[in-house]
Protein backbone atom coordinates (compact mmCIF):
# COMPACT_ATOMS: atom_id res chain seq x y z
CA UNK A 1 0.00 0.00 0.00
CA UNK A 2 1.10 3.42 0.14
CA UNK A 3 2.74 5.36 2.85
CA UNK A 4 0.47 6.93 5.01
CA UNK A 5 -0.39 10.49 4.84
CA UNK A 6 -0.51 12.15 8.07
CA UNK A 7 -2.51 15.15 9.75
CA UNK A 8 -3.05 16.59 13.19
CA UNK A 9 -5.71 18.41 14.57
CA UNK A 10 -4.08 22.18 14.72
CA UNK A 11 -4.94 22.70 18.41
CA UNK A 12 -1.99 20.12 18.82
CA UNK A 13 -0.03 23.40 18.64
CA UNK A 14 -2.47 25.34 20.81
CA UNK A 15 -1.69 26.87 24.26
CA UNK A 16 -3.94 25.24 26.63
CA UNK A 17 -5.96 25.78 29.73
CA UNK A 18 -7.71 24.28 32.32
CA UNK A 19 -9.53 24.78 36.16
CA UNK A 20 -5.71 24.77 37.41
CA UNK A 21 -3.42 26.62 35.26
CA UNK A 22 -5.97 29.51 34.26
CA UNK A 23 -3.26 31.13 32.73
CA UNK A 24 -2.49 29.02 30.04
CA UNK A 25 0.34 26.22 29.90
CA UNK A 26 2.54 28.90 27.24
CA UNK A 27 1.92 31.77 25.60
CA UNK A 28 -0.87 32.29 23.03
CA UNK A 29 -0.60 31.45 19.61
CA UNK A 30 -2.09 33.05 16.39
CA UNK A 31 -3.52 30.80 13.82
CA UNK A 32 -0.69 31.53 11.23
CA UNK A 33 1.72 30.31 13.97
CA UNK A 34 0.24 27.52 14.62
CA UNK A 35 0.28 26.53 10.88
CA UNK A 36 3.93 27.22 10.73
CA UNK A 37 4.88 24.60 13.74
CA UNK A 38 2.22 22.08 11.88
CA UNK A 39 4.91 22.94 8.71
CA UNK A 40 7.59 22.52 10.95
CA UNK A 41 6.74 18.64 11.76
CA UNK A 42 7.82 18.00 8.82
CA UNK A 43 5.59 14.90 7.83
CA UNK A 44 2.14 16.18 8.24
CA UNK A 45 0.32 16.83 5.19
CA UNK A 46 -3.31 17.77 6.36
CA UNK A 47 -4.41 20.02 9.59
CA UNK A 48 -8.29 19.91 10.84
CA UNK A 49 -9.36 23.78 11.70
CA UNK A 50 -11.58 25.16 14.03
CA UNK A 51 -14.40 27.59 13.40
CA UNK A 52 -14.72 30.50 14.11
CA UNK A 53 -11.12 30.83 13.44
CA UNK A 54 -8.76 31.37 16.36
CA UNK A 55 -7.58 35.07 15.21
CA UNK A 56 -10.91 38.24 14.71
CA UNK A 57 -10.48 39.30 11.03
CA UNK A 58 -8.21 36.80 9.82
CA UNK A 59 -8.82 35.95 6.02
CA UNK A 60 -9.18 33.09 4.26
CA UNK A 61 -6.66 34.14 1.43
CA UNK A 62 -4.50 34.82 4.46
CA UNK A 63 -4.72 31.29 5.78
CA UNK A 64 -4.50 29.51 2.86
CA UNK A 65 -1.30 31.57 1.84
CA UNK A 66 -0.20 30.27 5.14
CA UNK A 67 -0.84 26.34 4.49
CA UNK A 68 0.66 26.53 1.38
CA UNK A 69 4.00 28.15 2.71
CA UNK A 70 3.76 25.10 4.88
CA UNK A 71 2.87 22.68 1.97
CA UNK A 72 -0.38 21.76 4.12
CA UNK A 73 -3.77 21.33 2.93
CA UNK A 74 -7.41 21.21 5.29
CA UNK A 75 -8.92 17.96 5.63
CA UNK A 76 -11.76 19.44 8.19
CA UNK A 77 -12.88 22.07 9.53
CA UNK A 78 -14.86 21.38 13.42
CA UNK A 79 -17.13 24.08 14.51
CA UNK A 80 -17.08 25.25 18.10
CA UNK A 81 -20.29 23.61 19.39
CA UNK A 82 -18.86 23.31 22.69
CA UNK A 83 -18.41 26.63 23.82
CA UNK A 84 -19.70 28.68 26.90
CA UNK A 85 -22.86 29.53 24.54
CA UNK A 86 -23.51 25.82 23.98
CA UNK A 87 -23.10 24.82 27.79
CA UNK A 88 -26.62 23.65 28.01
CA UNK A 89 -26.23 21.76 24.67
CA UNK A 90 -25.72 22.76 20.65
CA UNK A 91 -28.14 19.72 18.89
CA UNK A 92 -30.28 18.90 22.19
CA UNK A 93 -30.32 22.15 24.20
CA UNK A 94 -34.05 22.65 25.71
CA UNK A 95 -33.66 26.19 24.14
CA UNK A 96 -34.41 26.05 20.65
CA UNK A 97 -33.15 30.02 19.26
CA UNK A 98 -29.58 28.59 21.00
CA UNK A 99 -30.32 24.68 18.72
CA UNK A 100 -31.33 27.48 15.82
CA UNK A 101 -27.19 29.15 16.72
CA UNK A 102 -25.82 25.63 16.37
CA UNK A 103 -27.16 24.91 13.07
CA UNK A 104 -26.49 28.18 11.81
CA UNK A 105 -22.61 27.79 13.12
CA UNK A 106 -22.33 24.30 11.52
CA UNK A 107 -23.91 25.78 8.24
CA UNK A 108 -20.93 28.85 7.89
CA UNK A 109 -18.59 25.46 8.44
CA UNK A 110 -20.08 23.96 5.57
CA UNK A 111 -19.37 26.98 3.35
CA UNK A 112 -16.02 27.43 4.94
CA UNK A 113 -15.42 23.54 3.96
CA UNK A 114 -15.92 23.83 0.54
CA UNK A 115 -13.99 27.27 0.39
CA UNK A 116 -11.01 25.30 1.10
CA UNK A 117 -11.63 22.23 -0.14
CA UNK A 118 -11.60 19.92 2.47
CA UNK A 119 -13.26 16.93 2.91
CA UNK A 120 -15.88 17.13 6.36
CA UNK A 121 -17.41 18.79 9.01
CA UNK A 122 -16.44 17.58 11.97
CA UNK A 123 -18.84 17.03 14.85
CA UNK A 124 -17.91 17.18 18.04
CA UNK A 125 -21.73 17.77 20.43
CA UNK A 126 -19.42 17.69 23.65
CA UNK A 127 -22.25 19.59 25.55
CA UNK A 128 -24.77 17.51 24.26
CA UNK A 129 -25.85 15.12 27.36
CA UNK A 130 -26.24 15.12 30.70
CA UNK A 131 -24.93 15.25 34.27
CA UNK A 132 -27.76 13.75 36.74
CA UNK A 133 -30.27 11.21 36.52
CA UNK A 134 -33.61 12.59 36.06
CA UNK A 135 -32.11 15.82 34.25
CA UNK A 136 -33.83 15.02 30.84
CA UNK A 137 -36.20 12.95 28.84
CA UNK A 138 -34.35 10.36 27.14
CA UNK A 139 -36.67 9.62 24.33
CA UNK A 140 -36.70 13.51 23.47
CA UNK A 141 -32.97 14.34 24.05
CA UNK A 142 -32.11 11.23 21.54
CA UNK A 143 -34.26 12.62 18.84
CA UNK A 144 -33.02 16.00 18.97
CA UNK A 145 -29.55 15.13 18.80
CA UNK A 146 -30.30 12.67 15.92
CA UNK A 147 -32.61 15.30 14.47
CA UNK A 148 -29.73 18.03 13.90
CA UNK A 149 -27.70 16.02 12.66
CA UNK A 150 -30.08 14.82 10.22
CA UNK A 151 -30.91 18.48 9.19
CA UNK A 152 -27.44 20.04 8.34
CA UNK A 153 -26.87 16.11 6.24
CA UNK A 154 -30.48 16.39 3.91
CA UNK A 155 -29.19 20.19 3.93
CA UNK A 156 -26.13 19.46 2.50
CA UNK A 157 -26.19 16.39 0.38
CA UNK A 158 -22.57 17.07 -1.05
CA UNK A 159 -20.65 17.49 2.25
CA UNK A 160 -19.67 15.18 4.35
CA UNK A 161 -20.06 15.53 8.41
CA UNK A 162 -18.14 13.06 10.31
CA UNK A 163 -19.71 12.53 14.29
CA UNK A 164 -16.57 12.15 16.63
CA UNK A 165 -18.21 10.09 19.79
CA UNK A 166 -16.98 10.26 23.63
CA UNK A 167 -17.84 8.93 26.75
CA UNK A 168 -17.56 11.95 29.03
CA UNK A 169 -16.40 15.14 29.77
CA UNK A 170 -17.76 18.20 29.42
CA UNK A 171 -20.84 16.22 29.85
CA UNK A 172 -21.08 13.50 32.15
CA UNK A 173 -22.47 11.56 30.13
CA UNK A 174 -22.22 12.43 26.39
CA UNK A 175 -25.72 12.02 23.60
CA UNK A 176 -22.94 10.38 21.48
CA UNK A 177 -20.91 8.34 23.90
CA UNK A 178 -19.82 4.76 22.10
CA UNK A 179 -19.72 3.34 18.58
CA UNK A 180 -22.34 1.32 18.72
CA UNK A 181 -25.07 4.16 19.88
CA UNK A 182 -23.34 6.43 17.28
CA UNK A 183 -24.10 3.56 14.37
CA UNK A 184 -27.53 3.26 16.18
CA UNK A 185 -28.08 7.07 14.99
CA UNK A 186 -26.81 6.59 11.87
CA UNK A 187 -28.86 3.93 10.77
CA UNK A 188 -31.74 6.21 11.65
CA UNK A 189 -30.75 9.10 9.93
CA UNK A 190 -29.97 7.41 7.18
CA UNK A 191 -27.93 9.83 5.24
CA UNK A 192 -24.99 8.43 3.03
CA UNK A 193 -22.91 11.51 3.98
CA UNK A 194 -23.26 11.02 7.75
CA UNK A 195 -20.36 8.70 9.34
CA UNK A 196 -17.76 8.58 12.43
CA UNK A 197 -14.38 10.07 12.87
CA UNK A 198 -13.26 7.49 15.02
CA UNK A 199 -10.98 8.80 18.24
CA UNK A 200 -8.26 5.85 18.98
CA UNK A 201 -8.74 7.00 22.71
CA UNK A 202 -12.31 7.48 23.01
CA UNK A 203 -12.30 3.99 22.07
CA UNK A 204 -10.24 3.11 25.03
CA UNK A 205 -11.82 5.70 27.31
CA UNK A 206 -15.10 3.84 26.73
CA UNK A 207 -14.12 0.54 27.47
CA UNK A 208 -13.94 -0.69 23.70
CA UNK A 209 -11.30 -2.20 21.37
CA UNK A 210 -10.01 0.73 18.96
CA UNK A 211 -10.01 -2.26 16.62
CA UNK A 212 -13.28 -4.12 17.12
CA UNK A 213 -15.00 -0.34 16.86
CA UNK A 214 -12.82 0.20 13.74
CA UNK A 215 -14.31 -2.70 12.14
CA UNK A 216 -17.89 -2.52 13.41
CA UNK A 217 -17.86 1.31 11.78
CA UNK A 218 -16.01 0.00 8.73
CA UNK A 219 -18.99 -3.25 8.70
CA UNK A 220 -21.44 -0.43 8.35
CA UNK A 221 -19.77 2.06 5.19
CA UNK A 222 -19.20 4.60 8.35
CA UNK A 223 -15.39 5.18 9.07
CA UNK A 224 -15.42 8.37 7.04
CA UNK A 225 -11.91 9.59 9.46
CA UNK A 226 -9.65 8.45 12.41
CA UNK A 227 -7.10 10.02 15.10
CA UNK A 228 -5.30 8.74 17.43
CA UNK A 229 -3.33 9.66 20.80
CA UNK A 230 -3.05 7.31 23.75
CA UNK A 231 -4.42 7.05 27.71
CA UNK A 232 -4.77 5.37 30.48
CA UNK A 233 -8.49 4.19 30.25
CA UNK A 234 -9.54 6.27 32.55
CA UNK A 235 -9.64 9.48 31.38
CA UNK A 236 -9.07 11.16 27.45
CA UNK A 237 -5.66 12.47 28.21
CA UNK A 238 -4.54 12.63 24.70
CA UNK A 239 -1.18 11.64 24.93
CA UNK A 240 1.30 10.58 22.23
CA UNK A 241 0.27 7.65 20.45
CA UNK A 242 1.74 4.55 20.93
CA UNK A 243 2.91 5.51 24.16
CA UNK A 244 0.56 3.64 26.82
CA UNK A 245 -1.22 1.06 24.27
CA UNK A 246 1.29 0.35 21.74
CA UNK A 247 -0.40 -3.20 20.59
CA UNK A 248 -3.55 -2.38 20.37
CA UNK A 249 -3.12 0.85 18.57
CA UNK A 250 -0.84 -1.75 15.67
CA UNK A 251 -4.17 -4.04 16.39
CA UNK A 252 -6.15 -0.68 15.22
CA UNK A 253 -4.03 -0.55 12.56
CA UNK A 254 -4.27 -3.74 11.60
CA UNK A 255 -8.09 -3.94 10.66
CA UNK A 256 -7.72 -0.41 9.03
CA UNK A 257 -4.94 -2.42 6.22
CA UNK A 258 -7.06 -5.84 6.22
CA UNK A 259 -9.95 -3.47 5.14
CA UNK A 260 -7.89 -1.68 2.47
CA UNK A 261 -8.98 1.55 4.36
CA UNK A 262 -6.52 4.32 3.54
CA UNK A 263 -7.54 7.69 5.09
CA UNK A 264 -5.63 10.04 6.96
CA UNK A 265 -3.34 9.16 10.00
CA UNK A 266 -4.22 11.85 12.05
CA UNK A 267 -3.09 13.30 15.30
CA UNK A 268 -5.51 14.46 18.14
CA UNK A 269 -3.25 15.31 21.18
CA UNK A 270 -2.58 17.69 23.56
CA UNK A 271 1.10 18.14 24.87
CA UNK A 272 0.29 20.73 27.75
CA UNK A 273 3.82 20.20 29.20
CA UNK A 274 5.80 19.07 26.41
CA UNK A 275 7.43 20.54 22.90
CA UNK A 276 4.33 20.27 20.65
CA UNK A 277 6.31 19.79 17.26
CA UNK A 278 8.25 17.06 19.02
CA UNK A 279 5.61 15.33 20.82
CA UNK A 280 3.86 15.19 16.82
CA UNK A 281 7.23 14.00 15.76
CA UNK A 282 7.20 10.94 18.15
CA UNK A 283 3.82 10.07 17.38
CA UNK A 284 4.56 10.07 13.84
CA UNK A 285 7.84 8.03 14.16
CA UNK A 286 5.99 5.11 15.99
CA UNK A 287 2.94 5.33 13.11
CA UNK A 288 6.22 4.41 10.60
CA UNK A 289 6.54 1.95 12.47
CA UNK A 290 3.29 0.52 13.08
CA UNK A 291 3.34 0.99 8.71
CA UNK A 292 6.25 -0.58 8.69
CA UNK A 293 5.01 -3.67 10.80
CA UNK A 294 1.96 -3.96 8.92
CA UNK A 295 4.14 -5.00 5.74
CA UNK A 296 6.50 -7.02 7.78
CA UNK A 297 2.88 -8.92 9.16
CA UNK A 298 2.08 -12.27 7.48
CA UNK A 299 -1.83 -11.65 7.26
CA UNK A 300 -2.22 -15.10 6.22
CA UNK A 301 -0.84 -16.47 9.35
CA UNK A 302 -2.53 -14.24 11.43
CA UNK A 303 -5.67 -15.38 9.66
CA UNK A 304 -4.79 -18.58 10.37
CA UNK A 305 -4.13 -18.32 13.92
CA UNK A 306 -7.34 -15.67 14.48
CA UNK A 307 -9.66 -18.69 13.18
CA UNK A 308 -8.62 -21.23 15.79
CA UNK A 309 -8.87 -18.22 18.46
CA UNK A 310 -4.90 -18.87 19.06
CA UNK A 311 -3.76 -15.53 21.28
CA UNK A 312 -0.13 -17.21 22.01
CA UNK A 313 0.52 -17.30 18.38
CA UNK A 314 -1.24 -14.14 17.03
CA UNK A 315 0.37 -12.20 19.72
CA UNK A 316 3.96 -13.40 18.96
CA UNK A 317 2.69 -12.38 15.07
CA UNK A 318 2.33 -9.01 15.92
CA UNK A 319 5.29 -8.57 18.13
CA UNK A 320 7.20 -10.18 16.00
CA UNK A 321 5.94 -7.13 13.44
CA UNK A 322 6.03 -4.36 15.26
CA UNK A 323 9.12 -4.95 17.91
CA UNK A 324 11.34 -7.71 15.87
Amino acid sequence: MAAPKFGAGIWHFANYIDRYATDGYGAARTLLEMIDMAGSVGDLSVVDLTWPFVDPGITHDQIKAQLTKNQLEVIGITPEIYTRRFRNGAFTNPDAGVRRLAHELITEAVAVVKDFDASYVKLWPGQDGWDYPFQVDHHNHWKLAMDGVAALAHENPDVKFVIEYKPREPRVKMAYDSVSRTLLALEKIDAPNVGILLDFGHALFGGESPADSAQLAIDYGRLFGMDVNDNFRGWDDDLIAGTVHPIELFEFFYVLRKNNWEGVWQLDQFPFRDDHVEAAKMAIEFLKRIDRGLDKLDFSAMAEAQSRHDAITAGRLAREALFG
